[in-house]
């Protein structure tokens, strides 16, 4: 069963040590996810390091279901904040939160299991002190499954024996313990790490579990995806599922059809009701308006086309020429999805938006997500 903490003083605990671990944390958007760490807690902020750009830090993760997760001991711990803002600790670059009402443990039972190990061989010695060969299947925080080489007899080794084993499963992590056989099925062997693996052992290899956890999230996205209808995937050539890009600009066309061409195909309409309106029948998985500029007519004609649009398919509002503060505060007040201020070095930014909104426009969920955010 999934644990809640509520109490604010248990909650502080909490990321004050990770604070001090420098622990790994991922902070996510509807359609975006940012790899950080904590940096410190300071009355009623929590800062984390800024790994993203400083618009996509004021602006990207402005949004109100901001949440964060990270490893703690043998699970996960995800809780929603708000982004205060950036700020600075000991010379180093942060993002400020709120500190979180709840922080909600992961609904696993026991600890999470990364099947996904690749080939790693193990070693084993048996109670009859044979060392043995086996190959790893899964591990968690708590234990690991192996697949032995050859069965091993009842009079050999059996359910509650202990054995010392050595797993070598990356450069950084190495594990050398005592564990406790808890099941055996032929060649297939349970063990329970007895004693708990010491914390320089722990601490990465929480780290590492965690990783795996959320590369099978996007994994799983992807299946969603893949098993949706086809005329609403990601990247099949269906007109009546494109993006449709409302500008003037002929040169942004052709910049954005380069840069999407991937994900899906562009069709570009002058900003006028009528056209508008017969492209909603083709039911276009995303709208992206573009915004030329701060002129208070253009505002009043692009705010009418997107009440057109609203609830009918997601919006994206694409700026050039104006500031991040006044094209967010726009895509609040016309309901837009998200916002992004345009230019050539965002390409791969404005990829892994548009993909996890076109993903959550699949889903209708909180939905899948884009890649990471590599650090800057």
């Amino acid at each position: 069963m999934a644990t809640t903490i509520k109490k604010r003083e248990e909650i502080l605990e909490v990321l004050t040590k990770a604070c001090a671990r420098r622990e790994l944390l991922i902070l996510v958007t509807p359609f975006l996810r940012f790899e950080s760490s904590f940096v410190a807690v300071q009355g009623e902020e929590l800062h984390v390091l800024a790994t993203m750009s400083r618009e996509d830090a004021v602006y990207g993760l402005r949004v109100p279901d901001l949440k964060l997760r990270f490893p703690h001991g043998l699970g996960f711990f995800e809780g929603a904040v708000g982004h205060l803002g950036l700020g600075l600790h000991e010379g180093r670059r942060t993002v400020k939160l709120s500190i979180p009402r709840a922080l909600k443990e992961n609904d696993q039972r026991g600890a999470y299991r990364v099947e996904r190990v690749g080939r790693v061989p193990v070693t084993f010695g048996t109670p009859k002190a044979n060392i043995l060969l086996a190959s790893l299947v899964d591990i968690s925080v708590t234990g690991a499954q192996l697949h032995a080489q050859r069965e091993v007899p009842p009079a050999e080794m059996g359910p509650g024996d202990r054995i010392v084993l050595d797993i070598p499963l990356s450069e950084e992590i190495s594990i050398h313990s005592a564990a406790t056989v808890r099941h055996m099925d032929g060649r297939k062997i349970g063990v329970q790490f007895t004693p708990a693996l010491p914390p320089e052992v722990e601490a990465p290899l929480s780290k590492w579990v965690f990783r795996m956890h959320e590369e099978e999230r996007e994994r799983a996205a992807r299946r969603l995806e893949e098993a949706a209808p086809a005329e609403f995937r990601t990247g099949a050539v269906v007109p009546e599922s494109s993006i449709v890009l409302v500008s003037p600009d002929a040169s942004l066309e052709s910049d954005l059809r380069e840069v999407l061409k991937s994900l899906k195909p562009l069709t570009r309409l002058a900003p006028a009701v009528q056209e508008l309106k017969e492209a909603l029948r083709g039911k276009p998985s995303l709208v992206i308006f573009h915004l030329e500029g701060a002129s208070l007519d253009e505002r009043r004609r692009l705010k009418t086309l997107t009440e057109i649009v609203q609830r009918k398919a997601p919006i994206l509002l694409l700026g050039t020429g104006v500031d991040g503060a006044s094209l967010f505060e726009l895509s609040s007040e016309w309901k837009a999805s998200s916002a992004i201020v345009w230019s050539p070095e965002r390409t791969l930014f404005l990829q892994r938006l548009v993909q996890g909104m076109l993903r959550r426009h699949i889903t209708g969920g909180e939905g899948p997500l884009a890649p990471m955010e590599n650090p800057s």
